[in-house]
């Protein structure tokens, strides 16, 4: 079994990293630089940062920030954030992202995927979708969860993998911010469908919760937020724990 990776997230608002619950209640935590360099010297195994209102306030990523952020790290960075170009593209990764998440951008364009994954390899391509129930069915939404689309989540992710994704991030609205475990329904229906590596995200709140999220061979990966931020969980502790429980993971 390939092992599994603990990826921190930085999502950053006007240069700081904030955190909130359901996509909602924006809180400031710290300094994306501090925070970069604490996650790199901690054993984290790949690092996410996510310019949260770029594509709502329809603006580009802040550049000079993730500069300074690539500079902490020598882990795989994926960075994503008013992504709607192939020139925004060349930009982040020349600012020092290994990998691109594309969101709202894509919903916009399909074209975008296909063409980013032409151009630098699907494995630079990172589709992220924000997900959240409504009646009985998973819809996808945008602009920091702002816009409901309509879209059926699932048969977005089967599109998006098609167009040449390499890589998803799956970030429960439903979960987010609320610590009682990942969204493993949700998960499940993902890895029923998907090809490529599936990034679990929202809701973890516990040691446990990875333990539980692991159990499903198809999940590659748990990306979390408050519970590193605020050292609720210090990344060394949840690996080693992991380890006992016979848990393939980085060292």
């Amino acid at each position: 079994m390939i092992a599994k990776r603990i990826i921190p997230c930085l999502d950053v608002r006007a240069g700081r990293v904030v955190k909130g619950v359901n996509f909602a209640g924006i809180k400031d935590v710290a300094s994306p630089v501090a925070l970069a360099k604490k996650y790199d010297q901690a054993g984290a195994d790949e690092l996410v940062f996510y310019d949260i209102t770029a594509s709502a306030e329809k603006r580009s990523l802040f550049t000079d920030i993730l500069q300074a952020v690539a500079q902490q790290v020598f882990i795989p960075l994926t960075v994503g954030g008013g992504i709607n170009t192939l020139a925004d593209f060349d930009r982040v990764l020349k600012c020092g992202a290994d990998k691109v998440s594309v969101n709202s951008g894509a919903i916009k364009n399909p074209k975008l995927i296909v063409e980013a994954a032409q151009r630098y390899g699907a494995q630079c391509v990172v589709l992220s979708v924000d997900i959240k129930k409504v009646a009985n069915s998973w819809h996808v939404f945008t602009k920091g969860g702002r816009e409901d689309t309509g879209m059926d989540a699932l048969a977005w992710i089967k599109a998006g993998e098609k167009l040449g994704a390499g890589e998803l991030v799956i970030n429960s609205m439903d979960t987010d911010g609320v610590k009682t475990g990942f969204d493993l329904e949700l998960l499940q229906a993902v890895a029923d469908i998907a090809h490529v590596p599936i990034v679990a995200s929202g809701g973890a709140g516990s040691k446990a919760d990875f333990y539980q999220l692991f159990q499903n061979p198809q999940i590659d990966a748990g990306l979390a937020a408050s519970i590193f931020h605020y050292d609720e969980i210090p990344i060394p502790v949840l690996k080693e724990y992991l380890a006992e429980k016979n848990i393939p993971i980085r060292k």
